[in-house]
C-alpha cells in the first residue's frame, strides 16, 4: 500500500515541503531513497523500535521510503514521525480520517515512542500556513515557538501513540483546545549587560551611541586599554528599542534554524548581541559549511554584531562584512543552491589608537613607531572605515569622574529620545518596503529626505576638501545629520546638525597618527 506525506527540510532559514511517500508490497528490504544523510538512513532503526513499543507491528515486507524532491540533499531526525506514521498507515494499522497530505507533520522519536524537539519549527509553521495545509503536527516542545505564526493551526504530542489517535478521531477543534497553549510572554530585560548610567563620564561616547541606536548606525571606538570602549558597547542594548512583531518572527526564525541558544519557545523580543571572538573564520562570520548555517552576521540579525580589539580579527574575515552591511542580506553559494540569510546588523567595534594601546594617551606615553601605528591602523581597510557612519575617539577616565556621586542620565530616558526618533523615521519610510532606519537609505532616498540649505552645503564642502572624505563617507555623514535632527525633532538638517555629524569621521582623516 502506498501513502503520502508532508515533511519539511530546511533549505537556509526557510523551510520547503517534503512529500514522503511510504509503499509497502511483497519482497524484502527496507530502502530510504531522495538524497538522505546518515540520521534519515538510521530513521527506521529508530521507528521499529518505537513502533513495536507503542503496540504496533513492523512490516516484514519491502519498505521504501522516498523523499520528493529527490534531487534534495535531505538532513536530520525530524523525519522520524512522518515516517513512523506513513508505515503504520501503510500496513493499514491506520485509518486516518485526516487526509495526510494536508497536514505537515515532523517530529524526532525515542527508541519508545516519545517525541523530541526539532529545530526549524517557526519556518514549517510560515511554510505550511502560505500552502493552505489545515494544520501542523509537531513535539509539544515545538508548539508555542510555531504558534507565533497566526492563521495555522499547530497540535503539539508528546508520545507516537497520541499522533495516531488524533489522526483517527479527525477532529480538529477537540485536540487544538486539548494541546495549543499558547503563551506569549513579554520580553525579559538583559540584566547582564551595562547600562548608560553604570558608565563614568565618556559624555562624547554615550551621545555618539544614542545616535547609532536611534539611526541604526554603525560605529567604532578608538582609545586606550581600560577606557571603557567594551563597557560603552555593551549598554546600547539598554538604549535600542524591542523587537516589533514581524523583526522578532524574523529573528526567532534564526535561532529556530540554527539551535543557538534556548529559545524556550518564546519569541524573542530582545535585539540580539552578538560578540565573536576574533580568532573566528570567514566561515563562521558569515555562515556556510558543508550544511550552510548562517553566521554571526545574521545571528546579530536586527541587533548588534560586536567586535572588540578589530585588527586582532583576520583581515580576510573582516573584510566579508563589507557586502552585507551594504545589502543587508548574504548569500551562501553552493553548486546547487543558493541560500539567502538576512543579516541587517549594527557593527559596534573596538580598537585600540595603536600595538601598545597608549598612543594620544594623557599619561602614559606610546612606544610605538610611526610606521608601526600606521601598520596597526591599516589592518583596518579604508573601504570598510567607510561604512561605518561614527568614529569616536574614547579618552581615559580621570578620578574625579570615577569618584563622582553625580546622577548620571538613566538608559531610559535615552531610550524614550530613540524610540521617538524611530518613530518619526518610521513615518518617514512608510512608502518605501523594508526601509525603517537613516542608514538604511538609499542614494536617491538621501537627496529626497536629506536637503541641505546653503551654508551647509559649504561646511560639508571644506570638510570633503580638508578630511579627503569619499562620496560614500559624504552620504554616511548626510545620514547621520538626518538622524541628528529627528533626535532634536527637527525637519530640517541645520549646520549644527551638519557639524556634529562630521565630526564623528576621525579616521577618515589623512595622517590621523600624525
Amino acid at each position: 500500500m502506498l501513502v503520502k506525506l508532508k515533511g519539511s527540510a530546511l533549505l537556509g532559514i526557510e523551510a520547503i515541503i517534503i512529500t514522503i511517500e511510504i509503499n509497502v508490497s511483497m519482497g524484502q528490504g527496507y530502502h530510504i531513497v531522495g538524497l538522505p544523510d546518515n540520521t534519515i538512513k538510521e530513521s527506521l532503526d529508530r521507528t521499529e523500535s518505537a513502533i513495536k513499543a507503542n503496540g504496533f507491528h513492523m512490516p516484514r515486507t519491502k519498505i521504501l521510503v522516498n523523499l520528493s524532491p529527490a534531487d534534495l540533499k535531505k538532513t536530520g531526525a525530524a523525519f522520524d514521525l512522518p515516517i513512523a506514521i506513513g508505515l503504520i498507515a501503510a500496513s493499514e494499522q491506520l485509518n486516518s480520517i485526516i487526509p495526510l497530505d494536508k497536514i505537515l507533520i515532523m517530529g524526532e522519536l525515542g527508541l519508545d515512542g516519545l517525541l523530541y524537539p526539532i529545530k526549524g519549527a517557526i519556518a514549517m509553521a510560515i511554510k505550511a500556513k502560505s500552502l493552505g495545509l489545515i494544520g501542523l503536527i509537531l513535539p509539544t516542545e515545538n508548539v508555542q515557538e510555531a504558534s507565533i505564526i497566526e492563521g495555522i493551526p499547530i497540535f503539539g504530542f508528546s508520545q507516537l501513540t497520541e499522533v495516531v489517535q488524533f489522526l483517527k478521531a479527525g477532529s480538529l477543534m477537540h485536540f487544538k483546545n486539548k494541546h495549543l497553549i499558547v503563551n506569549m510572554q513579554p520580553p525579559i530585560p538583559n540584566n547582564t549587560l551595562p547600562k548608560i548610567e553604570d558608565i563614568k563620564g565618556q559624555y562624547h561616547a554615550k551621545r555618539a551611541l544614542e545616535i547609532a541606536s536611534a539611526g541604526g548606525h554603525n560605529l567604532i571606538m578608538i582609545g586606550p586599554p581600560g577606557a571603557g570602549k567594551t563597557m560603552l558597547a555593551k549598554s546600547i542594548v539598554s538604549i535600542l528599542p524591542k523587537l516589533d512583531k514581524l523583526e522578532a518572527i524574523e529573528t526567532t526564525q534564526i535561532y529556530s534554524v540554527t539551535n543557538k541558544g534556548t529559545l524556550m519557545n518564546k519569541l524573542l523580543y530582545n535585539r540580539p548581541f552578538r560578540q565573536p571572538h576574533h580568532t573566528i573564520s570567514a566561515v563562521g562570520m558569515v555562515g556556510g559549511g558543508s550544511y550552510p548555517q548562517p553566521g554571526e552576521i545574521s545571528l546579530a540579525h536586527n541587533g548588534v554584531l560586536f567586535l572588540d580589539e578589530l585588527p586582532e580579527f583576520k583581515r580576510s574575515v573582516i573584510e566579508v562584512l563589507r557586502q552585507p552591511m551594504e545589502e543587508g542580506n548574504v548569500t551562501i553559494s553552493r553548486s546547487k543552491m543558493n541560500l539567502n540569510y538576512p543579516s541587517n546588523f549594527m557593527l559596534i567595534a573596538s580598537m585600540n589608537p595603536c600595538p601598545c594601546g597608549y598612543f594620544n594617551h594623557p599619561t602614559k606615553h606610546c612606544v610605538c613607531s610611526t610606521n608601526a601605528i600606521q601598520k596597526y591602523i591599516h589592518k583596518i581597510s579604508g573601504p570598510l572605515l567607510d561604512r561605518i557612519d561614527l568614529h569616536v575617539e574614547v579618552s581615559p577616565v580621570n578620578f574625579s569622574e570615577l569618584s563622582s556621586i553625580q546622577i548620571l542620565e538613566k538608559s531610559d530616558s535615552i531610550l524614550e529620545r530613540v524610540i521617538k526618533a524611530r518613530e518619526i523615521q518610521l513615518a518617514r519610510f512608510i512608502a518605501h518596503d523594508g526601509v525603517y532606519a537613516n542608514t538604511q537609505m538609499s542614494s536617491k532616498m538621501i537627496k529626497a529626505f536629506c536637503p541641505i540649505h546653503t551654508d551647509s552645503q559649504n561646511l560639508i564642502k571644506n570638510a570633503m576638501e580638508k578630511l579627503n572624505l569619499s562620496a560614500r563617507a559624504y552620504d554616511r555623514i548626510l545620514k547621520v545629520s538626518r538622524t541628528i535632527a529627528d533626535l532634536e525633532n527637527s525637519i530640517n538638517i541645520e549646520s549644527t546638525h551638519l557639524a556634529e555629524a562630521i565630526q564623528y569621521r576621525s579616521l577618515d582623516r589623512e595622517g590621523w597618527v600624525e
